[in-house]
């Protein structure tokens, strides 16, 4: 059975051998020498109506989540302007901050708000940037997150990715022993999860479209492995691909107009390249080895992909337009389930380091591997937009939890769900308007 709602890797080691609540974010290490940032609460300027959300806490988690923030807590604010004539530099210095947040929301027509906010460098005593947003009562997190991700570029020059989401598998068992899963997606912050799919078979391997406004998967309907795309906020379907045997590990083109799969139509797993306007199948590999865990790389030049033809899993990358595959992953005996840095220059991947398998991160260019997570079982990573954060899924005390780690190490993250057990995150690429 499943159920669609709206919103207003395995597959390989397999051939081989809920609710409103968010997800809880514990930051577990940071950057030394993160920038210090004041972020003052935005007061309300209206009488009625007032907003649901605390604009300026959501803005200062943000900051201290990504780890390259250390916000001041607010029984240290000597003050709290909310205007620059309220500003005095000298109460800022004084307890050691270097950038300072300030701004108010006000009332903005029949249910809406305006807020405001400068951004101040109080060493210099001079505004950096400020901007003004309308938006609404539903809108008002999503408002913090873009401000965020505008004090994120003015101060670290990357562009910032908190107003992104997240998409992921959770399982969650019942006294009786049955099993549910859903796939949800939610905010980057793990805030305002919804399910978009709900099944008593397992779901696997959600993928983000270009466009941030389809999510392509696999359901076991019917006991069946089919790939489905769905609109995330219409909930309309549509399966792509049902053929006989193994239908899995769907993998977006950067245009969106293709889907690279695993498919075992012809009896051995192979890559197919997916014409998703005409429906038309060409392969891409053909070879006794299992290929799986396709991934598509920036450019739309090549596909990696996972597999065992050299005698263990390691990853490989070949033309889009076909051709001889070429081996990428040389160190350690298992190398599987790439994901491409934005930029193309990278490949996250699990491999395994002791017995234990790992997030590490390939540089192409110069062959380093860099590990990156310390769990047992690590698996699914996947790039923040900007490049510079990687989730992805592992174990803690029995169960699946959702982890995130910047791309050089420092700075990691665990964002643990209330209940059951969660993996397969895929962080979703910007907004498109």
């Amino acid at each position: 059975m499943i159920r669609i709602k709206s919103l207003i890797g395995l597959l390989f080691l397999l051939l081989m051998g809920q609710g409103a609540q968010a997800l809880e974010i514990e930051i577990t290490q940071g950057v030394e020498g993160a920038l210090p940032i004041a972020v003052v609460p935005f007061p309300y300027t209206g009488k009625d109506n007032p907003p649901a959300q605390d604009v300026a806490a959501v803005i200062a988690a943000d900051l201290a989540r990504s780890g390259r923030f250390r916000t001041l807590p607010l029984k240290e604010m000597l003050a709290r302007p909310s205007r620059p004539e309220q500003v005095d530099f000298r109460d800022w210095r004084a307890v050691n901050v270097e950038n300072l947040v300030i701004g108010e929301v006000e009332p903005n027509g029949k249910g809406g708000f305006l807020v405001k906010f400068r951004l101040f460098d109080v060493l210099r005593g001079a505004q950096i940037t400020g901007f003004s947003f309308p938006t609404t009562q539903n809108d008002l997190r999503s408002t913090a997150h873009r401000i965020a991700d505008l004090i994120y570029e003015e101060l670290i020059g990357v562009r910032g990715a908190f107003d992104t989401r997240i998409a992921y598998i959770t399982s969650v068992r019942d006294r009786k022993g049955r099993e549910t899963v859903h796939l949800k997606v939610a905010d980057a912050d793990g805030f305002n999860p919804q399910t978009i799919v709900t099944s008593t078979e397992p779901l696997m391997s959600p993928a983000w479209s270009p466009d941030g406004r389809r999510i392509a998967y696999v359901s076991f309907e019917k006991r069946r492995p089919s790939v489905w795309v769905q609109d995330v906020f219409t909930g309309k379907r549509q399966r792509v691909s049902a053929y006989k045997g193994i239908n899995g590990a769907p993998a977006w083109s950067p245009d969106g107009r293709y889907l690279a799969l695993t498919l075992s139509k012809d009896g051995n797993p192979d890559i197919f390249i997916l014409d998703l306007r005409r429906r038309s199948l060409r392969p891409l590999t053909r070879h006794w080895a299992i290929d799986t865990e396709p991934a598509w790389s920036p450019d739309g030049r090549y596909i990696a992909f996972t597999s065992d033809r050299g005698g263990t899993p390691q990853i490989y990358r070949v033309p889009v337009s076909g051709g001889t595959p070429e081996r990428v992953t040389f160190e350690g005996s298992y190398n599987a389930r790439a994901a491409w840095s934005p930029d193309g220059r990278y490949l996250a991947m699990v491999t395994r380091v002791n017995g234990a398998f790992r997030i590490g991160l390939l540089d192409t260019e110069n062959g380093a591997l860099q590990i990156l997570s310390r769990g047992r079982l690590d698996e699914s990573p996947s790039f923040a937009p900007n490049g510079s954060m990687i989730i992805y899924a592992g174990r803690d005390k029995g169960r699946g939890v959702l982890w995130a780690v910047s791309t050089d190490g420092r700075v990691r993250q665990r964002l643990a769900n209330q209940a059951g057990d969660v993996r397969e995150p895929a962080w979703s690429p910007y907004h498109q308007q």
